[in-house]
């Protein structure tokens, strides 16, 4: 059996029809996951699952709002039926928001409360839930670099993932002998079509410039690429991550501790 090999077990992950989460359930295909994808955009959904099977892999999607938790917990116990057990959750699925205390609106931070926070919430109670019936799992919540460092105009979304952050030490800390390990990886900036709508939109006319600036913000000096996140959720989903619960990977180019 070759390292970090998920043959037999079955991954959840949500937001996966682009960026990280794409990746994320890419990466786990390939390497032998049936991978369950979570989206609100069946397109998008679609496009992966179509990616994975064309590549020889497995997958298969479904509609869910994470914020609603009646409707998660209804996917989880579909998926648990078809396949048995849920051997993997990765809560990837979030919303982005910029801006300070004053000018967040009470709407906006609802808004990214409602996904960010509660939406891990609900999926760490239906996908937890299924793993302690079923004798052990992994779960690995995507939190960000902003849950361990200040940066300008992100108070919303800092106090979302945060509580990400949060959520994963006491998930782990709860459930260690139901053989349930959690851990969380934390991104700084990465490259995907978010990134690019951002600046397009923030900065018409120097795109070019706003990329190279926000490139050359990890000491790095360029943007993560969304593959990288992935092998690193890889390793901490798999047997071989097997003594590693309750931390926090930093995945950001120095960005927490060189800058």
């Amino acid at each position: 059996m070759s390292m970090f090999e998920l043959k037999g077990k079955t991954a959840v992950v949500t937001g996966a029809g682009s960026g990280i989460g794409a990746a994320i359930a890419t990466v786990f295909a390939k390497q032998g996951a049936h991978v369950e994808i979570l989206e609100m955009n069946e397109d998008a959904a679609k496009e992966t699952v179509g990616a994975i099977e064309a590549a020889g892999g497995s997958a298969a999607y479904a509609l869910c709002d994470v914020s609603k938790q009646d409707e998660v917990m209804s996917v989880f116990d579909g998926i648990a039926e078809r396949r048995e057990k849920i051997d993997i959750l990765v809560n990837n699925a979030g919303i982005a928001h910029v801006g300070n205390v004053l000018n967040t609106g009470e709407e906006d931070f609802d808004r990214v409360f409602s996904v960010n926070v509660k939406g891990v919430y609900n999926c760490l109670k239906a996908g937890v839930g299924k793993m302690a019936e079923s004798g052990g799992g992994v779960v690995l919540n995507i939190a960000s670099t902003v849950s361990l460092m200040a940066i300008d105009d992100r108070f919303a979304y800092s106090m979302s993932k945060g509580a990400v952050l949060t959520m994963t030490f006491a998930t782990a800390r709860d459930f260690l002998k139901q053989n349930i390990r959690c851990n969380c990886v934390c991104p700084g900036r990465i490259h995907t079509p978010f990134v690019d709508g951002f600046i397009k939109k923030n900065y018409p006319d120097n795109v070019d410039e706003m990329f190279e600036k926000l490139s050359k913000a990890q000491p790095i000096g360029r943007m993560g690429k969304p593959e990288e996140v992935a092998t690193a959720a890889l390793f901490l989903c798999s047997d071989e991550a097997s003594f590693i619960t309750g931390c926090a990977y930093p995945v950001d180019g120095g960005t927490v501790n060189i800058r």
